[in-house]
């Protein structure tokens, strides 16, 4: 039996892949999914998927990552219940064209934007969140009425395959379709034509996704990661400002999020009660001995586990730590780990860390802060804590990145009126809320005309009065209309 399923996986190569799409493109033409109907049925089984499986899901998230209860049904199925509610309700004002002001230059007319389906499009998911990540781009790609194949990661094997069993037993199969496997699956739809492909994960393979989008001239949307800062400033409610860091590092997957803390800036002066702070705050949290925690998600596979344990290793880093540090490599667990003035040419602060250890810089001035986040690529999030309203107006003003929070981290996230996405490096495109719809949408103009007002100006001969009243037409006010009309306007 396994032979057989072993032999079905293989068979699913470029030829395979060509014959997905051909299906999921005829199911498209027939115009089933751009049909409000079908939007809606298809979200409401999505969540009715959820609602008669949630202990599978959360079951499948802790043989992935050993992730905690809490985590999984609340930063993965309650985000993506909300995801799935918000578009039930908004969809009909989404999908309803809008109407925009048109010129003196077309007088008669009127104009819209009609939000149409792209087609078929390819969602390329991450491990770390591989419940929320695989379905909550497939929302807004429903919305908007496209059919989809979804690639969820085979380094989250569990979550893979149940999803894969769920959407085919909930979801319309002729359109709507998933994809379970590795490099040759992947490389396989890669090479396909699509409307737009969703990619999720991190750089390197960012790169490989819009080197094949780029035969077929297709757009991509982006999430990928990078080194997101947080700047600490004086002053400030530090016990709070260390939980909140605390959550969104080590509370989102023991760091293994795109969106995680991945590095603090303090001044010299004020990091010893960060660092004293940080350890208090981490022993209530997770005791005295962090690797025995039941909440705190494991390193998901050793080829992870051994790229963090070289961060921690290399020479000028490992007298460094401060706090943590514990390695368990056969349960695959690693400690929070707080490091103090880590030299910024390491390992550890040249590449994102994605996992649960955390680099302290410290600078003489807090606004110096600034000059180093920017010194690098863009990242995906920063954060700042600080009651200095100029401090505040300057990290907005001056560092670019997918998203900022002051005053707390990973936040953003959960607001559906922002848009969640990268810049530079850290991704391009956006989604969450109608960012999602949007996302998926190709936004149609449209003008209306009618047979009445034709003007005899556009057609020959052209004449010295027929340029004056065509300029003025085009850049000018009616005052310079009907000036050029009564002859007042110089060629």
């Amino acid at each position: 039996m396994g032979t057989e399923e072993e032999e079905k996986k293989v068979l699913f190569d470029e030829e395979a892949a060509t014959s997905l799409v051909k299906e999921l493109r005829a199911s498209f033409a027939n115009g089933k999914t751009r049909s409000y109907d079908w939007r809606v049925t298809q979200l409401k089984s999505m969540l009715k998927m959820i609602d008669e499986h949630e202990l599978e899901i959360v079951k499948a998230l802790r043989d992935d990552l050993s992730k905690p209860e809490l985590e999984s049904t609340v930063y993965e199925i309650a985000m993506l219940r909300n995801s799935i509610t918000l578009a039930l309700k908004e969809i009909k004002h989404w999908i309803k064209p809008e109407k925009v002001k048109t010129s003196l230059t077309t007088f008669p007319s009127s104009g819209e934007i009609v939000s149409e389906p792209l087609g078929v499009v390819l969602i390329i998911s991450a491990w770390n969140y591989p419940f929320l990540l695989s379905l909550d781009p497939v929302v807004g790609a429903i919305a908007a009425g496209n059919a989809l194949v979804l690639k969820p990661s085979e380094i989250a094997p569990a979550t893979s395959s149940l999803l894969a069993k769920l959407v085919g037993e909930y979801m319309d199969s002729s359109s709507i379709r998933v994809v379970e496997g590795a490099v040759t699956e992947t490389s396989a739809l890669l090479e396909q034509k699509w409307d737009k492909i969703f990619y999720t994960g991190n750089g390197r393979v960012g790169r490989i996704v819009m080197a094949a989008a780029a035969k077929h001239l297709t757009p991509v949307l982006l999430e990928l990661g990078g080194k997101s800062p947080v700047v600490v400033d004086s002053g400030i409610n530090l016990q709070v400002a260390v939980r909140r860091i605390i959550a969104g590092k080590w509370c989102c997957n023991n760091g293994q999020a795109c969106i995680s803390p991945d590095y603090i800036i303090i001044t010299k002066e004020y990091a010893p009660k960060l660092v004293d702070t940080l350890k208090s705050e981490l022993e209530k949290f997770y005791g005295k001995n962090p690797l025995e925690s039941k909440d705190l998600s494991r390193i998901v596979n050793s080829n992870h586990f051994t790229r963090l344990a070289k961060y921690l290793d290399e020479d000028k880093v490992s007298g460094k730590i401060v706090y943590g540090g514990e390695r368990d490599k056969t349960n695959l667990k690693i400690a929070p780990t707080v490091l103090l003035d880590v030299p910024r040419d390491s390992l550890i602060m040249s590449e994102e860390i994605f996992g649960p250890l955390l680099p302290i810089l410290t600078v003489d001035k807090i606004e110096d802060s600034f000059a180093i986040i920017n010194s690098g690529t863009k990242p995906l999030a920063a954060y700042l804590f600080t009651n200095n309203k100029k401090l505040r107006q300057q990290f907005v003003s001056t560092v670019s990145a997918g998203g900022l929070v002051v005053n707390d981290t990973t936040l953003h996230l959960a607001v559906h009126t922002l848009p969640f996405g990268g810049v530079g490096e850290s991704g391009m495109g956006a989604y969450h809320g109608k960012f999602s719809f949007d996302a998926f949408s190709h936004k149609k103009a449209v003008l209306y005309r009618s047979f009445a007002g034709d003007a005899a100006i556009r057609y020959p001969p052209y004449t010295g009065g027929k340029l004056r009243l065509m300029k003025v037409l085009m850049t000018g006010s009616i005052f310079s209309i009907i000036g050029a009309l009564l002859g007042w306007s110089k060629v």
